[in-house]
């Protein structure tokens, strides 16, 4: 009767014997990608600075010299809106607690593939890149996966983030890691269902007998035209996404797409959601529902543009106005990045690290980065 206990004993020990000499297993990284924010207002200039000198989000002429000069003029401005809005950005926050709850559900989800953990690698706010990529290293990382946290493409948002991580990756930094890449990921269902939810209970603050009436408003990051005419799939993307939500709301109300936070004088992707909303008033359109449909957390562009400066707008012209939340904590929005993950996990040994339209640059692309940015990761992240 002994032999079963003394037999499961060994067992137990050799187990623990081949841990202690190979060491715990190193997770499975899930670098969730963003532009960020700063979490701080004394952040803004920092942030403002490697915003404007990156050339694939905004490109500028004489760029290294405009950029400093852009950052510094704009910064008392920007520092006041971050102030307004409570002293920084939430952004890396929700980032946080999206990517620890998504952690945990993979770990059920894909338990080949455990322990996951994530990380947050943000563009132009700490923690940036490289903090980020010092990290895995010491983490020991073998396996990663780049999640961008846009849900729609656009090589100034996800390829400039995916750029960065391609020249740390060639200048050594990220350490031994086989990389795979979730690029795009706006008509998810779950993502869909997740804003749809937020949009019914915005809805819900209408009487009902006025309801059908109310009009949708999807605001998304507006692209410079110059972006937009060379080939970027972005506008093309956040359009399937209304279209995706609308069609899970049964077409129930009036729709418009429009964009936002337009920078400078050169052309950008329009009509603006504050021209958009004058006109929604001179046309005796007087309830509106604001959506962000490209942001999944709040941050300056949701807590200042829309729920400041648009609504106080709307109000003036005498629209009853209401905001759909933002995604922030939803545990719908947390599972669908969870089911994203698991399906990406499940299909990359079949399909490879990347998908088919990653592999596709701009038609209109100069920039040879993007090129090598692609190849790198189609091959892993080992060419």
């Amino acid at each position: 009767m002994r032999l079963p206990s003394l037999t499961s004993s060994i067992s137990r020990y050799s187990r623990s014997f081949a841990t202690a000499a190979n060491g715990p297993k190193s997770p499975t990284a899930v670098v969730m990608l963003n532009m960020g924010g700063p979490s701080t207002v004394e952040e803004t200039h920092d942030f403002l600075l490697n915003l404007f000198s990156d050339g694939d989000l905004i490109p500028l002429p004489f760029q290294k010299w405009a950029a400093p000069i852009i950052a510094k003029r704009r910064t008392p401005k920007i520092e006041k809106q971050y102030a307004d809005i409570g002293g920084g950005s939430p952004i890396l926050k929700y980032t946080q607690i999206q990517g620890e709850a998504m952690a945990k559900l993979l770990d059920e989800l894909h338990p080949e593939t455990a322990p996951h953990k994530s990380y947050v690698a943000f563009r132009y706010a700490r923690p940036l890149t490289e903090e980020t990529a010092r990290q895995l290293k010491a983490d020991g990382v073998k396996r990663a996966i780049a999640f961008t946290q846009y849900p729609q493409y656009s090589c100034s948002t996800t390829g400039s983030s995916l750029n960065e991580l391609y020249r740390k990756g060639k200048a050594g930094e990220l350490g031994d890691i086989e990389w795979s890449v979730i690029d795009r990921w706006g008509t998810h269902p779950g993502f869909i269902e997740a804003v749809a939810q937020n949009i019914e209970a915005s809805l819900a603050k209408f009487p009902a007998s006025e309801r059908s009436e109310v009009v949708l408003l999807f605001s998304a990051h507006s692209l410079p035209m110059s972006v937009v005419n060379r080939g970027d799939p972005y506008v093309l993307e956040v359009s399937a996404s209304v279209s995706a939500v609308m069609d899970r709301l049964g077409h129930s109300n009036p729709y418009r797409l429009v964009w936002q936070s337009q920078v400078g004088p050169s052309a950008w992707m329009g009509m603006q959601t504050g021209d958009a909303l004058k006109g929604l008033a001179r046309l005796g359109q007087k309830k509106v529902v604001l959506v962000p449909i490209a942001f999944t957390s709040d941050h300056i562009e949701t807590l200042y543009e829309l729920d400041l400066e648009y609504a106080e707008e709307a109000r003036e012209l005498g629209i009853q106005i209401e905001r759909s939340e933002s995604l922030n904590d939803s545990p719908v929005f947390i599972r669908a990045l969870a089911d994203i993950t698991a399906e990406h996990l499940r299909s990359c040994k079949k399909l490879g690290p990347t998908s088919v339209q990653l592999g596709l640059r701009c038609p209109g692309c100069t920039n040879a980065t993007c090129g090598a940015q692609k190849a790198w990761f189609a091959a892993g992240g080992r060419a």
